[in-house]
């Protein structure tokens, strides 16, 4: 069975469970990191030498990085699905993935670690605005590209869905003022009226 160290809450754990279930595999996470430790226990160094999470165990084989982890799983149980076999489809997959590592999330997790997880009045506000106005780009770029096509890499939900989308749920429920985009506007409205009810 694949296992995976990494806690839930962990963002780049949740890129590879989302894989994880994307792909049904039978899995056991175990976690460790954050208010559960052991990232510098001398067992967990041995397979990530790194200290740092998600790692996974797939019948022997330990892989570090989640995009690494990522390519890895849906090449291996993803190939025509999250994995296109076709060399020319799937580098759009991955020069999506690499740009979300490299720009989205690099700007988004400044902005999330400089407003959400820093109190208030520790924060660097010219800082924020600076980031908030960057992702905001990233977010209309994202927009723009999904108005051509269903899906970052194509005509399918494939793994460069994977990271841009995890990036979502904590950008839309951040408290900052975002640029209008179809998503926001026709999906994340309430619900409210729904709850308890199975019929009108």
């Amino acid at each position: 069975m694949l296992k995976v160290w990494g806690r839930r809450s962990a963002f780049n754990v949740q890129k590879v469970m989302w894989v994880v279930a994307e792909l049904g595999l039978p899995h056991d996470r175990i976690d460790i990191g954050g208010a559960f430790g052991g990232l510098d226990d001398p067992a967990f160094l041995a397979i990530n030498p790194h200290g740092r999470i998600p790692v996974i165990d797939d019948a022997g084989l330990v892989v570090w990085e989640s995009h690494a982890i990522i390519r890895y799983l849906c090449a291996r149980y993803g190939s025509g699905t999250l994995w296109p076999p076709d060399a020319a489809e799937r580098s759009f997959a991955d020069r999506w993935m690499d740009w979300s590592a490299t720009t989205l999330q690099r700007d988004f997790m400044d902005l999330f670690w400089g407003y959400y997880r820093t109190p208030d009045d520790e924060r660097n506000w010219p800082r924020l605005r600076e980031l908030i106005e960057r992702c905001a780009r990233h977010y209309r770029l994202l927009d723009a590209q999904l108005a051509q096509r269903p899906y970052l890499g194509g005509h399918r939900f494939t793994m460069a869905d994977v990271p841009a989308g995890t990036t979502l749920y904590r950008y839309l429920g951040l408290d900052l003022e975002r640029p209008p985009i179809p998503y926001r506007e026709h999906v994340m409205v309430p619900f409210d009226e729904l709850r308890g009810r199975l019929a009108f």
